[in-house]
Parts: structure tokens; sequence; C-alpha cells
């Protein structure tokens, strides 16, 4: 008799009903496309900031020392400290190895140009530009400076590491030794001189353009410093820091064996830092403050607008959906009123109302999860450029967001449906 019930009211305002299902579904679509943008929207961001540069800097511990101490990140004492080339590669063996996108290092020196009007000392810096490098375990990789400077205007082309001869200047510093490409440059750093041609003339919008970049084996040489560097970059992507990343980053030793067990096992910064620590010999590895904060805020701000949205599309839906009922309820009163002149108590009448409004909710559900599932992997491929990895545990939380949903729509009827009395209704007051 119940269900019987159920079914002839559902036919009976099938039209109403429709209109539920369809506001649950636009809901419910919204919300699916939004939590699962939300939960995979981390590694997208950081993929997307990750062309603005590194967020890992690794300089020797005695030079990490002075810049600590007295903020000098150059000349005596820090230059004369070194990273050993030969270990690098260690750098994608440590436990969050593929989040490790790009490393490159740097071997900076002062070098004096030859055979030219201006004979000020230039800063001549060393590096890999988009190197093969065989890891430990066999495999190989590319990496290099060029993959996290793609905002770097280039007139001309990059240089190539097994071109030991080419040269980048910055666009300063080729207007201020006059150089244009296809140019020769001689530098000569104490008794090594070594002439180099001007491959490719860049634009920064900072310091480097008033600088020259070599190749790395290029730099050793003419330094007399072979398999030597002075610092390393590293862009890597990280989860945002929270209080248990920043307590470890001041002291891991201070946190105990679970919270250093869920620290390390974290892309937290600080803990890819400890990492690289371990694998590369007298380095220490520091979080370019600037960078991970603004990655981590940017995160946070993108998750926060898509859970707003979200809310915002279910309470909608929910006003809709109580708008929808209490009318119902309203058309239904002459009924709800003689099944209550009959003895049908409060409990087993509402119990009918909530029974078709959820049956009517689930329909709605699900067939706007599918729609949602679409919105998703637009909003992937049209922002990120990359496809929205579906997350299995949007279901049940769908599933319990239509159901509360729906409840809550369901409240003002109810206590409409509550306040009807039989007489009142049977004499059409």
């Amino acid at each position: 008799m119940f269900w019987r019930m159920i079914r002839k009211s559902a036919f009976r305002q099938k039209g109403k009903m429709l209109m539920v299902a369809f506001t649950i579904a636009l809901g419910t679509s919204l919300a699916v496309a939004m939590l699962n943008v939300m939960l995979d929207v981390g590694d997208k961001v950081n993929q997307e900031l990750k062309t603005y540069g590194a967020n890992i800097n690794v300089i020797p511990r005695g030079a990490s020392l002075l810049d600590d101490l007295y903020g000098i990140n150059e000349g005596a004492g820090v230059q004369d400290k070194f990273l050993n080339e030969n270990e690098l590669p260690n750098i994608k063996t440590i436990f969050w190895a593929f989040n490790i996108v790009d490393f490159a290092p740097y071997l900076t020196i002062r070098a004096e140009p030859c055979c030219m009007e201006n004979t000020a000392e230039v800063k001549a810096v060393g590096t890999w530009f988009d190197k093969t490098v065989e890891l430990p375990t066999g495999e190989a990789i590319q990496t290099g400076m060029r993959n996290m400077k793609t905002w770097w205007d280039v007139s001309g082309e990059w240089a190539r590491d097994d071109e030991t001869g080419a040269i980048m200047a910055g666009g300063e510093a080729a207007s201020r030794y006059h150089l244009s490409l296809g140019d020769t440059l001689t530098l000569r750093v104490g008794g090594n001189r070594r002439d180099f041609t001007v491959k490719g003339i860049f634009h920064s919008g900072g310091a480097e353009d008033g600088e020259f970049y070599l190749p790395l084996e290029a730099a050793q040489e003419l330094a007399g410093l072979p398999g030597l560097v002075h610092r390393v970059e590293v862009s890597a992507l990280t989860t945002p820091d929270n209080e248990l990343s920043r307590r470890a980053a001041q002291d891991p030793q201070a946190l105990s064996i679970k919270e250093w067990e869920t620290w390390y096992c974290t892309a937290y910064v600080s803990a890819i830092c400890y990492q690289i620590d371990e694998v590369i010999s007298g380095a220490v590895s520091k979080p370019i403050r600037r960078v991970a904060e603004g990655e981590g805020a940017i995160l946070e701000k993108t998750r926060l607008l898509m859970l707003l949205i979200t809310v915002l599309s279910l309470a909608g839906s929910a006003l809709g959906i109580s708008n929808l009922v209490t009318a119902a309820v309203m058309e239904r009163a002459a009924e709800i009123g003689l099944l209550k002149a009959v003895g049908a108590m409060d409990g087993p009448v509402s119990l009918l109302v909530l029974a078709e409004i959820t049956l009517t909710g689930i329909a709605g559900g699900a067939a706007g999860y599918f729609p949602g599932i679409g919105f998703a992997r637009l909003i992937g491929t049209t922002v990120f450029s990359a496809a929205i990895n579906i997350k299995p545990q949007v279901i049940p939380l769908a599933a319990a967001l239509v159901l509360l949903v729906t409840l809550a729509g369901s409240v003002p009827a109810i206590r409409l449906l509550l306040r009807l009395q039989p007489a009142e209704v049977l004499h059409g007051r």
C-alpha cells in the first residue's frame, strides 16, 4: 500500500517531481564537477606554476651558513664552496623523485672580456640547458634551465650543452658590450682563455639580463673547476605547508615518530628539501619562499573557490526543492488532511512525502552525475590543458550531499504538513 501510494502520487504530480529531479540534477552536476576538480587541482595548479621557475635552491652548507648569519650570498667564503656535479642525478632517487619536475646546476664565474673597449668583469654562469642525465637507476632524463625559464624572450636560439663554444647573452649585457647574434666573445679567467659565439640574446626581466650563460662544462674548464657547481635550482611539485610542515622545517628531530613519518611521506617542500640533503654531500636545500608560499596560497584559494561554488550550487538546489515540495504539499492538502482524518499519524504521512522526494532526489542525482563528469573534463581541458582524473570518492560524497540537500529542501514542506489540521483542510479553510 505504501509504495502504491508513492507511485500514484508521483504520477499525479509528475510535472513537479520532474522539476525537483531536474533541480537536483543541476546541483549535482555542478557539485560533482567542482569536487573532482578540487580533489585533482593540486597537481594541475602546481604543474602550471612550474613554468614560472624553481621553488628549491640547493647550496653548499658553508655558503648557507654565511647567508643565514650575515646575508652574504656572493663573494669570498661563498663562491669557494661547491657541490659535486656527479651527485646531482641522486636528486631523482629520493622518495618524492616523481615530484621533481626539473633541476639545473649553476657555476658562477667572474671573467674578463678580451679585445673589447669595455673590459669590466662580466658575470658568466655555467649551467645545463637541456641535458640528458643518466640516473643511478639506469634511466635517462632530460633536465636543465631551459624548461625552468620558459618566460625568457630569446632572440636567436638556446645554446646546447654539447656546444662548449656557445654562449647566451642577457639583453643588458649584449647592449653593454655591443654584441649581436653570431658575434665572438672572448673570456679570460686567470690564465685560461676561451672564445665563444653568441647563439642567443635573451630578456628575462630580471638580474639575469646583465649576465652571460654558457654550457657548464665550458664554464668549469674556463674557471679550472672540473665537476663542481655553486648551486642547484630544483622545480618540484609540492603540497601546501601546514602546521606540521612548518614545525618540521624548524627541527625535524623534534617531531614524534608518527609525525615524522607523516611529514616525510608527504610532498611538503620542507620534506623534499630534507630528502635532497640526504643524497647530496654537504648540501643545504632551502625553499624559495616567495615561490613556495605563493603556490600554496594560490592552491588554497583555488580549492576554496571550488568549495564555495559547490556549496552555493547545492544551496540553490535546496531552495528550489523547498519551493517545489512546499507547493506540492499545498496542492495535496486535502489528501493529507483526509489521511489524518482517518487516523494516519504525522510520522507515517511525513515519511510518505519524504520517501517520494528522496526517490526523486536519487533519480535526479544519478542523472546529474554523468554531466558533472563531463563538466569536470571540460574544465580540465579548458583551464589546465589536461584531463581531470575522476576520483571514486566523489561518488559517495555526492550521494551524501544529494541526500542532505533533498532533506534540507523538504524541511519547510514537512513543517507545513505537520501544521495541517484535518478539520480546517476538509472544510476548505
